[in-house]
């Protein structure tokens, strides 16, 4: 089984990478089954419903989300609507909405998602780890391939969690930097590992926005509209080959496509 895990999507060029570049991918690399974190989605802050059944549409299966994913208030009602959206699991109780999924995928196996958020330098919630091996219990019967987004700023974190969570599911890849990381490995017991997979957006840029307008935000500090950047839109990620039977991964792989 072959997983595509697509980082961040940025506002509309992010977006327009989906449209024109997921299907191609597909194709030539024989995906079975497709993740994006969609939580920068809507204009670069937040998800829509609109936006959400826009990236459904488009082929991917499920998004998982972050710390913006209550940046737009639409999306707390279609959130308990929509299983193939997912917020942090690690969130309070009482929450909107699920923290973990299980899908079937194009060969007919099963596909567990689970989403967690990050504590370090981020807001306060639940213990990502302890939250993770409670629904990995949940949901192992009935998924062998799991897949975890480990949605968080500190790459310490990130990788500790992997080590935590090594042979108990099939990929942990982090998300939110936007930033791709070239440390992608398969841990000892058989998981797959990338530090941040990066975002479908405008490369030239900073973090999706036009680079001029952040720059006078750090030099004045002033209050400053963050536009969406539209130059070298990219789409990046990793492909994950995964045992069906034991959930173990084969192979990860990074895919950083241009558009042209």
């Amino acid at each position: 089984m072959n997983i595509l895990f697509i980082g961040d999507v940025v506002g509309n060029p992010g977006r327009e990478a989906i449209k024109l570049m997921l299907p191609k991918i597909k194709q030539r690399e024989k995906i079975d089954f497709t993740i994006a974190n969609s939580e920068n989605a809507a204009g670069g802050a937040g998800l829509t419903p609109d936006t959400a059944k826009d990236l459904l549409d488009l082929g991917v299966d499920v998004l998982t989300n972050g710390d913006h994913i209550w940046d737009r208030k639409e999306i707390l009602e279609a959130i308990d609507k929509e299983q193939r959206i997912l917020r942090p699991l690690n969130y309070p109780e009482g929450a909107p909405g699920n923290g973990s999924v299980v899908m079937h995928s194009k060969t007919g196996a099963k596909v567990g998602v689970i989403n967690l958020v990050g504590r370090v330098f981020m807001r306060a919630v639940d213990c990502p780890f302890k939250a993770a091996v409670r629904e990995i219990e949940k949901i192992k019967a009935q998924a062998p391939v799991i897949i975890v987004d480990i949605h968080a700023e500190a790459t310490s974190e990130k990788l500790a969690l992997c080590f935590y969570l090594d042979g108990l599911v099939s990929a942990v890849c982090g998300t939110h930097t936007h930033i791709q990381t070239a440390d992608e490995r398969i841990f000892p017991k058989g998981t797959a590992y990338i530090t941040d997979l990066g975002m479908a957006g405008a490369f030239d840029s900073v973090l999706g926005r036009r680079p001029e307008q952040i720059i006078r935000r750090f030099i004045t500090g002033l209050p400053t509209r963050f536009e969406m950047a539209d130059s070298n839109i990219q789409l990046q990620g990793v492909i994950i080959g995964c045992d069906e039977k034991t959930g173990k991964a084969t192979s990860i792989k990074r895919i950083q496509e241009k558009l042209t």
